[in-house]
């Protein structure tokens, strides 16, 4: 019967065990030194070598012949463990065994010395997923086994362990495994299963694993199902990938505010049958390599890319500013909470893009790493509007709608907002504010400056760092010009002989008269 790869090559000592020394390490310098602890507790994202370890360990404590910290792998023992034809070393699931019932089978079978082996070894996996009642009867064993036991603990979730069990705990934690180390040990593999596997497929296939070997070792053996010959367009074929061209289209439309490319580029993705969950997360992997693009110089152990994909990011990420890249980051991490729940994902994924465009229609320029052009701002700005009109005729420029005067301390609490909210005063960069009355009316270029304000966090944060510099509370509204600017009514006739007797030096007294008749 065909075995799966990630079984095939499962290591049997800690020397194959990918990308975890500081933990394999540690445990064969225990092993060497007989400081054994009677539990462990291995903590870390799937497919990173937990359970691979714990069957290690369990072979290496009962070995009859250890080799410097390692199984042998020959002696009865590690046969017997391997095969399962032991029962001393037991695999128990949680997630299928987490009543209390089931742990005190398992405290009562601990009393019993082991048949065959040195160790009565306990493997829980997902031991997260134990009940309260569960974990309460596994305490007091936990902390005081019989000499012949031990405990191996293994979860993905940590934090959902009482701190009773943590503190009995030896604990271990296993990283993500880095890019190219999964790409090395794929190649590796591959070559043994007379496979070709290309140094970009490699990578590609690393990338998607997001750091488990075992998932990255699924899709390589999906791929040699089909063909010998593997390269990166196999590889995003059988993971169902948008190509990176799709994906570069996409980004260059929400940036023009082309709501027909991106709903066009969605088509062609939909007849070739891509998974919309998948695509957004390919999306926020792209905004994610454009944000540290625009941000890092050197990007080689943080983004695994080859050379031109290094160029294409790089130019695109210039035509981006750094807030308008976070802000599209985040619409998209909300639209992919919200796909799982979306009874047709394509609409929610097109609703969220085109919204990510929808303002460029209504703003002809271009998002752009320049700092957007200002608009001029009116001069007497501490005169109410309706003397500013009469007073001015023929000036074009805009004059405020209710707005009493220039708010003076808007830059302290910008410096303020940026200690809690920076993308908040990264997109108000640049901006006025203006006052009236109890409101605060804010002047920005910025065309998502609109669209993140209405989110009730960044909108109390902003209140927030104005109490703070003020010691006011003040409402928040946007600030509007005068567009369509109309002379002042003319004189009547009454109004010009007061305006006359004014300038001719008569009593004030006649235009008070004239004012009340």
């Amino acid at each position: 019967m065909y075995q799966v790869l990630y079984r095939k090559w499962r290591p049997k000592v800690f020397e194959d065990v990918v990308g975890q020394p500081q933990v394999t390490v540690t445990l064969k310098n225990e092993l060497l030194s007989n400081r054994l602890a009677h539990a462990y507790l291995f903590t870390g994202s799937r497919g990173t070598g937990k359970t691979t370890c714990a069957k290690i360990l369990a072979k290496a404590v009962n070995c009859e012949d250890p080799q410097q910290g390692d199984p042998c792998g020959a002696c009865n023992s590690c046969k017997g463990i391997e095969n399962g034809s032991i029962l001393d070393v037991s695999e128990i699931d949680a997630a299928s065994n987490n009543g209390v019932d089931n742990i005190r089978d398992l405290k009562e079978e601990a009393n019993f010395t082991p048949v065959s082996c040195k160790y009565r070894v306990y493997i829980i996996d997902e031991v997260h997923m134990l009940s309260t009642g569960a974990f309460n009867a596994l305490l007091k064993t936990l902390e005081e086994p019989p000499p012949h036991v031990l405990f191996i603990l293994a979860t993905t979730e940590v934090h959902k362990l009482p701190a009773t069990i943590l503190s009995r705990c030896q604990r271990f934690d296993f990283y993500r495994i880095a890019p190219e180390t999964i790409a090395d040990r794929l190649r590796f593999i591959a070559e043994q299963e007379k496979a070709e596997l290309s140094e970009q497929a490699a990578l590609l296939i690393a990338r998607l694993s997001d750091g488990a070997l075992r998932d990255a070792l699924s899709l390589l053996d999906q791929c040699i199902s089909k063909a010998d010959q593997i390269d990166e367009a196999m590889v995003s074929k059988t993971a169902g990938l948008a190509q990176k061209e799709y994906l570069f289209k996409i980004a260059q439309a929400v940036r023009q505010g082309e709501p027909g490319g991106i709903l066009g580029v969605m088509e062609e993705l939909y007849r070739l049958s891509s998974d919309m969950e998948r695509l957004c997360e390919e999306l926020i992997g792209f905004f994610r390599n454009l944000m540290i693009v625009d941000t890092v110089k050197d990007t080689q152990n943080l983004i695994a890319m080859t050379q031109e994909e290094q160029k294409q990011l790089e130019a695109e990420a210039k035509q981006w500013q750094f807030e308008e890249i976070v802000f599209c980051l985040d619409k998209l991490q909300q639209t992919l909470d919200q796909l799982r729940r979306q009874a047709n994902p394509r609409i929610k994924m097109e609703m969220t893009l085109i919204e990510l465009c929808r303002t460029r229609q209504e703003k002809p320029v271009q998002m752009a790493a320049v700092e957007p052009k200002k608009q001029p701002k009116p001069e007497n700005v501490d005169i109410k509007p309706e003397v500013a009109v009469a007073a001015k005729t023929n000036d074009p420029a805009p004059v405020l709608q209710q707005a009493d005067g220039q708010f003076a301390k808007w830059l302290e609490v910008l410096d303020e907002l940026a200690k809690q909210d920076k993308l908040m005063a990264g997109f108000l960069k640049g901006s006025d504010a203006y006052l009236d009355g109890k409101f605060l009316l804010i002047d920005s270029d910025n065309f998502m400056f609109l669209d993140l304000i209405k989110q009730p966090a960044h909108k109390e944060m902003l209140r927030q760092a104005i109490q703070t510099i003020t010691g006011k509370t003040l409402n928040l509204g946007p600030y509007k010009k005068q567009e369509n600017r109309q002379e002042p009514p003319a004189m009547s006739a009454l109004e010009e002989l007061a305006q006359k007797a004014k300038e001719a030096g008569v009593e004030t007294d006649i235009i008070e008269r004239t004012e009340t008749i």
